[in-house]
């Protein structure tokens, strides 16, 4: 196993990486939660199936056959015992905040403490984007307002130029000349 990194230098960008999308949770895999504890994988799931109960469908599932092979698809190179021959766990935000609790170890609760601080960043750059998605949507609006008012403007002006052009009949008065 490598050497465990200090919770405090694990950039942000390397836990990003390891959050997956599957069933519309964003999710970690055992295999990167491993690593990031500094513990075997066998150990972690040691550990979650002794504490099953800490574990709802909502914190923590196994991945089916598809998934995973969805996932190992991603994969251009498969290195030797990177992926067990079993099917991997996925924990949520709750989940992993849970497994801190089991593992029973300093590192782990201040590398939970960190991968929540990623989830909620995710969180809030999602509700940032969604915000600027709404005012952009408000802009596109008023600019397409604006179009068709500066096309109705320009109908005037059409209007205007045919009248100069036709010549006007003439009212009031005629004084005659023959006096």
């Amino acid at each position: 196993m490598k050497e465990p990194i200090s919770p405090a230098i694990i950039p942000n960008e390397v836990i990003v990486n390891k959050i997956y999308l599957f069933r519309g949770v964003k999710v970690m895999l055992d295999s990167d939660l491993a690593e990031l504890f500094g513990v075997e994988t066998k150990k972690l799931k040691q550990q979650v199936r002794r504490n099953i109960e800490r574990f709802p469908e909502h914190f923590m599932f196994e991945l089916t056959k598809e998934e995973n092979d969805v996932l190992r698809s991603q994969f251009v190179t498969l290195r030797h015992g990177q992926h067990s021959k079993y099917l991997p766990f996925a924990f949520s935000e709750h989940g992993i905040l849970q497994l801190s609790n089991v593992l029973k170890s300093s590192r782990a609760v201040e590398v939970s403490i960190k991968i929540i601080d990623v989830f909620v960043q995710l969180r809030t750059m999602v509700l940032s984007n969604t915000e600027i998605r709404l005012e952009l949507e408000k802009i596109k609006k008023k600019v397409d307002n604006q179009d068709k008012n500066i096309e109705v403007i320009f109908r005037y002006f059409d209007e205007l130029l045919e009248q100069k052009e036709k010549p006007r009949k003439e009212i009031g008065y005629k004084i005659s000349k023959e006096k």
